[in-house]
């Protein structure tokens, strides 16, 4: 994602690029102390999921701050569960949005399991990675497969079984951006 955004800025340095990626956001809500920062704190390092209304209301907050039109936004990771994926679709409507891309950066569930427990976080056990890849089949997945199937979207698969430049651009090719 950062060569996308990195080649964006670099095309047209008049628009500003608005980055949603809910774990940064999270991280950063939970750093202040309300009620409800202190509970999603909670909820994040007991392992457990943050709710959708948390999460969107995030995202909304930080478009209702920033966005004025003129930007390309950029989800990163996100929505990842069908009922954030609708909110989302509400948003980019309601914001006239047209024809939006979707990239899906799609890798083997071994290619995914090798990556993350070479990172070598101590959330990246072998038994907390299979957990988040069953919830990934699960969860996700649908997401996926709402935006492949809606005509709303620009949906784009793309091979992330390759290397990162590479995957950068079939990226690039595929949104018609090299040239």
């Amino acid at each position: 994602m950062d060569l996308l955004k990195t080649y964006l800025a670099n095309k047209d340095t008049q628009k500003k690029i608005l980055h949603v990626e809910s774990g940064d956001f999270l991280r950063e809500f939970v750093k202040a102390d309300s009620y409800t920062q202190k509970k999603t704190k909670f909820v994040m390092e007991n392992g457990f999921l943050v709710p959708e209304s948390v999460v969107v209301y995030l995202w909304m907050n930080y478009l209702i701050k920033n966005f004025t039109g003129q930007e390309n936004i950029m989800f990163d990771g996100c929505p990842r569960k069908i009922d954030e994926a609708k909110m989302l679709s509400d948003a980019l409507k309601f914001y006239d949005i047209e024809k939006p891309d979707v990239v899906y950066v799609n890798v083997a569930r071994t290619w995914a399991e090798e990556k993350l427990l070479n990172r070598a976080r101590k959330d990246d056990t072998v038994e907390g990675i299979k957990n988040r890849m069953d919830y990934f089949d699960k969860e996700v997945i649908p997401v996926i497969e709402y935006f492949k199937n809606n005509k709303y979207y620009n949906f784009i698969d793309v091979n992330g079984d390759q290397t990162r430049e590479a995957v950068h651009e079939e990226i690039l090719a595929k949104l018609g951006l090299n040239s």
